[in-house]
């Protein structure tokens, strides 16, 4: 896949982007190297301050930068906005708690006694260069929910950034660069798939940390586990909404909405799969059908737009034959539309009669596409919302307290959002389980998922 510029909305290649020789590959591990050796050695006011200062630029450039974001990959102006402030938020969290998050850990010492230790605790330490290959979808924050942390520990970062979004990738490593970050700290590396294989096995390379696809995953998943070295996935997801006759119809629809097209329906933790108890369908049906339909599509750069276009001509096509497979078997199209012949947009579309025949029911539907199903009570919606092979997280309305506690045992997912719309969050671990992938993003968790966790044992002089 060539490395360029391409604005999906109106399909004009701006910029290409020549891919890193060998040499240059060779360079970039040799100073990510360097750069360890003393970053590692810095404290953790000093690595704060930097995480400070890039979040000061980012605040101070916040539209440039998202306005690169939204001309590479199509997303609403103002959801760009919306993501570079949030990257911002979690390098302000992470300076402020990552010292703690790491802190030395102390046992009770009577618990330690017999040991024979005069002293024992447990020191989280970095592990050297994080390989990061991450997706398009959140260009900013998929990028910094790694980096952030990995920088705190006292990591270094390469990124691997997809081949659509290469100006996003060089405008962050050229803001953390201007923020102070030493040469060889954090650099993006315009390179092809394919060189990341040979990136995972260099020794240099201490981790690596992926979002994307299933495939992608089981591709970087298996070269770090043949390397023996410490890999988190997190992976599609196709996310069940609940709605149990208790909820707020009004604000589950709303939601519902939002869930559906945010980023224009590229996430994946959006809501995918719409699961209605069989008292309530009919009313949420006809108004989430309506406001799917109502729906503005068109410039992303236009304040007034509610979805943009997709990143790639292949993702929208895929979508588009998702729907075609659903309506060939006996799906109904309750919104939909053509596709038009300019721009990479597909309509919001609402399938209702979805059956496990089609491919829409099995695989993940990353655009603006919403399945809708009916249920006769929660055990069925239960077991509908884990009928997948993934598991990355779900929401729920329901303001009964027992429906509550069984969607508790029973979903199989990362996160389950009662009455709200599943989000990532810097204090909140993030990820999820089956062919969601494994390891966690974010928090305490994810700064911990790339230290060495390790045992200080002192004896009695």
């Amino acid at each position: 896949m060539p490395i360029a510029t391409v604005n999906p909305a109106t399909e004009e290649t701006l910029e290409t982007f020549d891919q890193l020789g060998q040499d240059a590959v060779e360079l970039a591990l040799a100073k990510a190297a360097d750069a360890f050796r003393t970053y590692r050695t810095t404290g953790f006011e000093e690595r704060a301050e930097l995480l400070r200062r890039a979040a000061a630029l980012l605040d101070a450039e916040q539209e440039r930068i998202a306005r690169t974001v939204t001309t590479e990959m199509g997303k609403p102006l103002a959801q760009a906005r919306a993501e570079a402030a949030k990257c911002a938020k979690a390098l302000r969290w992470y300076a402020d708690h990552g010292a703690a998050l790491i802190a030395d850990e102390h046992p009770d010492a009577t618990d330690v006694a017999d040991s024979g230790a005069a002293l024992a605790y447990v020191r989280y330490r970095p592990l050297g260069a994080v390989l990061a290959v991450m997706p398009w979808n959140f260009p900013l924050w998929q990028v910094v929910r790694f980096l952030a942390p990995a920088l705190m520990a006292g990591n270094v970062a390469l990124l691997k950034h997809a081949s659509n979004v290469p100006r996003t990738a060089l405008a962050l490593a050229d803001l953390f660069r201007r923020a102070g970050a030493a040469e060889g700290c954090f650099q993006a590396l315009l390179v092809g798939s394919d060189t990341v294989p040979q990136l995972v096995r260099d020794p240099r390379v201490a981790a690596v940390t992926l979002t994307g696809s299933e495939g992608a995953g089981r591709a970087v998943g298996a070269a770090a586990g043949e390397a023996l070295k410490k890999s988190v996935l997190e992976l599609g997801g196709s996310d069940p909404f609940l709605v149990l006759p208790s909820a707020d119809l009004s604000a589950a629809v709303s939601t519902a909405v939002r869930a559906r097209i945010q980023n224009n329906g590229q996430s994946c933790i959006a809501a995918k799969r719409f699961i209605v108890h069989e008292q309530v369908y009919p009313q949420f049906a006809a108004a989430f059908g309506e406001a799917m339909r109502t729906l503005r599509v068109g410039d992303p750069m236009d304040p007034d737009t509610d979805l943009g276009p997709l990143a790639t001509r292949q993702g929208r096509d895929d979508l588009a034959a998702l729907v075609a497979d659903a309506l060939a078997h006996g799906a109904t199209a309750e919104t939909g539309g053509t596709l038009p012949a300019r721009g990479w947009y597909h309509p919001p579309t609402v399938l209702t009669d979805v059956t496990p025949a089609m491919r829409v029911h099995r695989e993940e539907t990353f655009g603006p596409v919403a399945a809708l199903y009916r249920v006769r009570d929660l055990d069925e919606a239960i077991a509908l919302a884990n009928a997948t092979p993934y598991g990355l997280s779900s929401n729920v309305w329901t303001t009964d307290p027992g429906e509550r506690d069984q969607c508790l045992r029973e979903l199989e997912a990362g996160g389950i959002f009662f009455n709200g719309m599943t989000a990532s969050h810097p204090a909140l671990p993030f990820g999820g389980v089956k062919h969601s992938g494994y390891g966690r993003e974010l928090a305490g968790h994810g700064i911990r998922e790339f230290c060495n966790v390790t045992t200080v044992w002192l004896g009695h002089p």
